[in-house]
């Protein structure tokens, strides 16, 4: 505000003093222009002041997986890819052999991990992990692990790991539960995933 007074009132005195020294006018002068900078930097930092405000207050928004602690969220519909692209993991860290044993999806540890076919897969023991490891073709679920009915219709859709269910002795996975009751209760749409299931795979990004 004083910076502002007396760039003001300095022009007035300037007229005022007409009279003196060329010396004094030019020195006058001098600080007015000094003044008037300083007033149009002042102004400048407030502007940017005031437009920077709103984005440091933002609030940062969060997203919500619906996944135990740990995991991966999950990955939005037609996806290209049965592992988790960020994290690497296979099934979003759950144990394929669980489903089996327990007949509930459980999600993995990380202190029982192995790769398997460029992905990472967890297990809720050393047992479970060995029986994997022996024979992977038998846990390892159906058409990669991607939406059984999407497949029986042509199309890859990523599923949800919780949406499962074990037909004769193959395990599928479902993006929905609908999707799971469809496949369950009709059995032509098995045979029609099987015959799909080649084309699928051809189109699904490795």
């Amino acid at each position: 505000m004083k910076i502002a007074a007396w760039a003001k009132q300095a022009p007035v005195e300037a007229r005022e003093n007409q009279d003196l020294p060329a010396m004094k006018v030019g020195s006058r002068q001098h600080r007015n222009s000094m003044a008037a900078r300083a007033l149009s930097v002042a102004c400048r930092v407030s502007v940017l002041a005031a437009l920077a405000w709103p984005m440091v207050q933002a609030p940062a928004l969060a997203g919500t997986a619906g996944l135990p602690a740990g995991l991966p969220e999950l990955p939005s519909v037609n996806m290209f890819s049965q592992r988790d692209t960020r994290s690497g993991l296979a099934l979003h860290g759950y144990d394929p052999v669980a489903y089996r044993l327990q007949r509930r999806a459980v999600a993995g540890d990380p202190a029982y991990e192995i790769v398997h076919e460029g992905a990472v897969w967890r297990f809720t023991s050393a047992a479970n992990l060995e029986a994997f490891r022996d024979a992977p073709e038998i846990y390892a679920p159906a058409f990669e692990g991607f939406d059984a009915s999407g497949v029986a219709l042509g199309r890859a859709v990523e599923t949800d790991p919780r949406q499962f269910a074990i037909i004769g002795t193959r395990l599928f996975l479902f993006r929905t539960p609908e999707n799971r009751l469809n496949f369950v209760e009709n059995s032509a749409l098995l045979q029609m995933a099987d015959g799909n299931w080649n084309k699928v795979a051809r189109s699904i990004a490795r």
